[in-house]
């Protein structure tokens, strides 16, 4: 190993002389310089290893002779030639470009010391720490002389190399794995065994100059013709002497890491001018990747947007269709229909409505941090259009549920009228036949005087039981004009029968007045009248009809929909059996008349003829009594079964208001937390996302709580339960409030993931993020998300900005409101105000940036050809630039070129891009 140490001198105070001048017993010390501690096993080994030492020899004799040739001199012997120190400070100049103290000319050691000395000096004066005094050199001594020539490659040679802030061996050894990292069979780990078959040599060769050597000719098993190839190539082609010996390579377990690193630092001299070509390539890599990715982008949003619009457009018209085949089955399908519309169909297009949001706001985003033009969708595709689009739709849902609802309402409320119609029509022209005939009858001529009189008097019955009749008719035509107003399909059959039956209860009022008027005559010859058939007859007529009404309303069908409507026909039905008694005895009274007669009769030996009064007979009265007493025990099971059902109803009130009552509060305290996360960010934006991330977790793993409520929903309508005292929440409360969660946490997770991308582009810090966002919420007092003009100005200057309160400071203010409010809405927003923020803390790319890197690339041409941009570049890159790229037209007419001036211009300005 060579004597020296290789430090900065300039904190100790202690001259390179002074550090020489105790160097009576040299340390071997290795240097404190970080690439050369990982080898210290090794650098021990080589001072005893008199291999290296010949190789070291060889390189460093060859290294030297490379630039003492550019002043037309050379050495032979390394340990002899440097002895009175006038080539070591030759070569010092050459390869430092700076002028050194004049040396002396005499032969003495004192002169000779004396010009070692001075380059020792020049040597340390650039940070070196040597180890090594002039009197070594002087007297020849190889192992110090080495160690000297070794500290001058490493300063003027080796340590100004720098690849990705890595410096001298590691920059060195990273730049050779990155060029060689193509190439098959080479695999570049350290500076000895990794160079020993050649291959990593002609690598490096075949990727700068693939003119000079074919690599898909060599072979690992051949590495003495590698390594000689590769050594020629080099001294023919590339100007550099061979430093190396190719046996002494091959044929050493392990070369000298020096011999190594000294070689190839000359490669990475030699090719030095290709690394600005790199380093062109990558910007032009940078910006191209970025315009394809927002490409994209711009062809993703077109798609959706076209998919969802579509969509909405399909399903418009099904939603504002109002056509029904006016039945029950077929109302309630379409409700089905839209429930399955509700759960299955629209929750997709939902959450792609807020990825299209989400992209357009990223790709906005992504355009300005890299000072694009703006995006602006195909005409009808904006964000508002689509926004309107869903509002739309949406309010077409709300007629549609709306109307479907109302529609079951009046089926239902329809059928239950047309029963009720067609039954008391029935009931009706079941009493009203033959009573038009009985009142055209003329056979008061022919009845006797008890005759007459019966006739008066039943007739007197007939005129009480017509107008106990009168409510019914009434009732008839009341049911038949709802019908007119609800819209029954067959109307017209209702009309004709109602009319059918209005006009023969004129008809009969006609008639029986007439009939009493004839009666009235006939009853002034009439004396004789058996008061008892008169009683009965009064009796029985009233009682009858009392009886039909009582059956009528125990078999009366009842529409309700609540508990307390079932208890109240509860209660009246047990208010109408507390009256059973009473018509009981009534009963036995009537039938009581009837045996009197017959009794009568009986008595005096007479044949009971009809009753003269009335036709009612005592068999009918007997029938319709025990057939009521039977209804009565029928019609408490009907009751009852309908309390059973509206306590199920009842239940399912109770069971969808509990879930609704736990999920709208739970729904509402999400929004609370969306809102105090949106406005409150403490840690990191990286932290911040990953809390909303966890929340957008657990909202999506509550969503079995809101398929829960779908199903206590769908179980209410099916039910025909129309209202629910128990909770304020409905369905589509709670609908609504979970898709503007929903959408509300995806859009700001986006934009979390939207400012952290502005962080990594703009190279804002985190802390200055912070103070951006907790200034702008400082003045939004509304927390609506953005500022009004005066709060705006004043948030600006707690930032920082010095705005005078005079006309000037007016004129600057308005040009920054021009900026971030371009359309002149009067508000700024968040998102406005942090791009204005970011930009005016950042450095950005440019044209005249991006136009540089074409320049180098090009080797400074005003054009670039296409053979340079696929060298350069990668393949489906440079095939991008070649479709965009324009033809060269300037003064050197050079087929294939292209103009990479417009170009770059383009991607900066109005563009089709």
């Amino acid at each position: 190993m060579s004597a020296y140490h290789y430090e900065s001198n300039e904190h100790n105070g202690i001259s390179s002389k002074q550090q020489r001048a105790g160097s009576g017993g040299y340390s071997q010390q290795n240097s404190v310089d970080e690439y050369m501690v990982p080898e210290e096993e090794w650098e021990r080994e080589a001072v005893l290893d008199p291999a290296w030492e010949r190789q070291q020899k060889k390189t460093f004799t060859a290294w030297c002779n490379s630039h003492l040739r550019k002043v037309g001199t050379s050495i032979e012997n390394i340990e002899e030639d440097f002895q009175n120190g006038l080539k070591l400070m030759l070569l010092l100049e050459v390869i430092s470009n700076e002028q050194l103290p004049k040396p002396d000319r005499g032969r003495m050691r004192f002169h000779k010391i004396a010009n070692v000395n001075k380059a020792l000096d020049f040597i340390a004066s650039k940070g070196v720490k040597l180890m090594v005094g002039a009197e070594e050199i002087v007297d020849g001594n190889l192992k110090m002389t080495l160690g000297m020539i070794w500290t001058i490659i490493l300063r003027f040679a080796i340590q100004d190399i720098s690849v990705e802030e890595m410096s001298a061996k590691e920059g060195l050894l990273l730049w050779c794995q990155r060029k060689t990292s193509p190439y098959k069979n080479v695999n570049v780990q350290n500076f000895h065994t990794s160079f020993k078959d050649g291959l990593a040599f002609c690598a490096l060769i075949h990727r700068h100059r693939p003119d000079l050597l074919d690599y898909n000719k060599l072979t690992k098993d051949d590495p003495l013709t590698n390594l000689n190839l590769a050594f020629d190539i080099a001294e023919k082609h590339l100007d550099i002497p061979k430093m190396l010996d190719a046996e002494e390579i091959n044929n050493s377990i392990k070369a000298d890491e020096k011999v190594v690193m000294t070689y190839v630092s000359s490669y990475y001299h030699a090719f030095s001018t290709t690394q600005k070509a790199e380093q062109a390539a990558s910007r032009i890599c940078k910006v191209l990747s970025i315009n394809q990715e927002n490409e994209q982008m711009m062809v993703e949003y077109e798609g959706l947007a076209s998919d969802l619009l579509e969509w909405i457009k399909e399903k418009r018209p099904w939603l504002e269709n109002r056509a029904t085949d006016n039945t029950l089955d077929g109302t309630q399908a379409k409700l089905g229909d839209f429930r399955d519309y509700c759960r299955s169909q629209k929750p997709p297009k939902l959450s792609q409505k807020a990825k299209l949001e989400t992209d357009f706001n990223t790709l906005q985003t992504r355009l300005r941090l890299s000072n694009r033009p703006a995006f602006t969708p195909t005409e009808g595709k904006l964000i508002a259009d689509i926004v309107e689009a869903w509002k739309g739709l949406e309010l077409a849902e709300k007629g549609f549920e709306d109307w479907l609802l109302r529609e079951l309402r009046r089926l239902e409320r329809l059928d239950h009228l047309v029963k009720k119609f067609q039954h008391k029509c029935d009931i009706h022209e079941e009493w009203s036949n033959g009573k038009i005939d009985l009142l055209q009858s003329t056979d008061l001529k022919q009845c006797s005087l008890n005759d007459l009189r019966a006739l008066s008097r039943r007739h007197l019955a007939f005129e009480s039981d017509l107008a106990a009749h009168q409510d019914r008719v009434e009732q008839i035509a009341a049911i038949a004009q709802e019908l007119n107003v609800l819209g029954y399909e067959q109307i017209t059959n209702v009309n004709q029968r109602c009319q059918k039956l209005c006009n023969e209860w004129d008809e009969l009022g006609d008639l029986t007045q007439k009939r009493r008027l004839a009666l009235t005559e006939a009853e002034k010859i009439v004396e004789l009248i058996d008061s008892l058939f008169l009683e009965y007859a009064k009796k029985a007529a009233p009682y009858l009809n009392w009886l039909d009404g009582a059956r009528e309303d125990l078999i009366d069908m009842f529409f309700i929909h609540t508990l307390d409507e079932i208890c109240g026909l509860i209660e009246a039905h047990n208010q109408f059996k507390a009256t059973l008694g009473e018509a009981d005895a009534e009963y036995k009274n009537i039938i009581r008349l009837v045996e009197d007669a017959q009794q009568k009769c009986r008595d005096n030996n007479l044949d009971l003829s009809p009753n003269p009064y009335t036709n009612i007979q005592p068999d009918e009265i007997t029938s319709k009594w025990n057939e009521v007493q039977t209804l009565v025990p029928q019609r408490d099971q009907d009751l009852q079964s309908e309390y059973a059902k509206q306590q199920q109803n009842e239940r399912f009130r109770i069971q969808f208001a509990q879930k609704a009552n736990v999920v709208g509060p739970w729904i509402e305290r999400q929004h609370e937390q969306l809102q105090q996360l949106t406005f409150q960010v403490v840690g990191t934006l990286e932290q911040h996302q990953k809390k909303l991330e966890t929340m957008e977790l657990n909202v999506t793993q509550y969503r079995p709580h809101i398929d829960e409520l779908e199903k206590y929903n769908q179980q209410i309508q099916e039910c025909m339960i129309f209202e629910n005292r128990h909770t304020p929440y409905t369905m589509e409360v709670v609908r609504v409030a979970w898709e503007q969660l929903h959408t509300q946490l995806t859009r700001q997770i986006a934009e979390i993931k939207n400012q952290i991308y502005t962080l990594e582009k703009k190279g804002i810090s985190e802390e200055q993020m912070n103070e951006f966002r907790a200034a702008f919420a400082h003045f939004d007092k509304s927390r609506s998300r953005r500022l009004d003009p005066k709060e705006f100005r004043s948030c600006l200057i707690a930032c920082g900005y010095n705005i005078r309160e005079d006309r000037q400071g007016d004129a600057d203010f308005q040009r920054i409101m021009a900026n971030v409010d371009p359309t002149h809405t009067g508000f700024v927003t968040f998102e406005s105000f942090l791009d204005f923020m970011t930009r005016e803390c950042s450095e950005e790319d440019s044209v005249d940036q991006l136009t540089l890197a074409f320049k180098t690339l090009s080797a400074d041409k005003p054009y670039i050809t296409a053979e340079e941009l696929k060298r350069e570049l990668p393949a489906n890159q440079a095939e991008w630039c070649i479709q965009r790229m324009k033809p060269y037209t300037g003064v050197e007419d050079v087929p294939g070129a292209y103009d990479y001036k417009t170009f770059s211009s383009a991607l900066y300005g109005e563009s089709d891009l």
